[in-house]
């Protein structure tokens, strides 16, 4: 976890734990390493901690199982305890087991990357990933960025009107005018279909990314302002209703995402689907449909329901 992650995890705390900020210090930089292996000296100075405090930090973590220790090079690794932590945590964001085998089936059949993410609090989190052979995945599990405005619309659009009310009330992460009606607008497109269409170009989507972690309310006020402008069309990169009809034009789609649900009929996940070319609408509709019956599959299997579900005549 960086500084700006910790600290935004902090707000509106009224104590912290140095200790323990050492001690996570020292596992997420263990967990951005996998499979590679750091004596006390190093783990020492690339966490800055203090040697006796790495070693009593160390010696703890390897009596949990959550380190090991090799003997002979007197170097520490990943522990066998991270495994069952980890899966318990992916199970309790991700509503259940099945979503992984599903992402996985449509990753074969569209030769797509596709992920599944929540949000945890004020952050969204990325849950699953699965990414075809040669290709790069956009994130990593569990990787956060703040749900703020203009950053999480997809996560609002299928929760009720209040919710993306409130969502749109709060602190942005940069300075823009959203357009509400417009959003309420796609919205409503959004829920009668099922999905979601996004066309970012790439440009705008390092853009996105840049928006989106945790850094950019540290940027100096001026660059915040310039980058609020270049996105202050949030929901005008969005394809629906009348822009989808005529199923032999096309459009550059960066992804298409769609919802999954929880027994009081809330969404739980946004999963997506990366595009990333110019295609038509025939098959923006092949893609969306197939995502979206997905997640109504992931929404049944964990006994979920879609309010929506009537809008598309099902």
């Amino acid at each position: 976890m960086d500084d700006a992650r910790r600290a935004g995890a902090r707000e509106g705390l009224e104590r912290t734990s140095p200790p323990t900020a050492r001690v996570v210090r020292l596992l997420d930089f263990m967990v951005a390493h996998p499979g590679e292996r750091f004596g006390l000296a190093e783990l020492s100075r690339r966490c800055d901690v203090s040697k006796p405090t790495c070693l009593g930090i160390v010696t703890e973590l390897v009596a949990g199982g959550y380190l090991t220790r090799e003997a002979r090079g007197k170097t520490y690794g990943l522990g066998p305890a991270l495994i069952p932590a980890g899966r318990a945590a992916q199970h309790a964001l991700s509503a259940g087991p099945t979503v992984r085998p599903h992402l996985e089936e449509l990753s074969r059949r569209f030769g797509a990357i596709c992920t599944a993410s929540t949000v945890v609090d004020d952050k969204i989190v990325v849950v699953e990933i699965v990414t075809p052979p040669g290709m790069r995945a956009p994130a990593k599990v569990g990787q956060m960025y703040p749900f703020a405005p203009p950053v999480g619309l997809m996560y609002l659009v299928w929760e009720p009107d209040e919710e993306l009310d409130r969502w749109l009330a709060r602190e942005p992460v940069l300075p823009v005018e959203l357009d509400r009606e417009h959003l309420r607008r796609v919205a409503a497109d959004c829920r009668a279909s099922g999905y979601l269409v996004e066309g970012m170009s790439p440009e705008m989507m390092r853009l996105h990314s840049l928006m989106a972690g945790a850094v950019a309310r540290d940027l100096p006020a001026d660059v915040r302002y310039l980058l609020g402008e270049m996105v202050a069309t949030l929901g005008e990169r969005m394809y629906h209703g009348e822009m989808l009809r005529d199923s032999a034009q096309s459009h550059r789609v960066s992804l298409i995402a769609a919802p999954t649900f929880d027994a009081d009929a809330r969404q739980v996940l946004v999963l997506n689907m990366y595009v990333e070319r110019e295609i038509t609408n025939a098959e923006i509709v092949t893609l969306g449909s197939a995502l979206g019956e997905v997640g109504e599959r992931i929404t049944a299997e964990s006994g979920g329901r879609d309010p929506f579900v009537s809008l598309r005549g099902k």
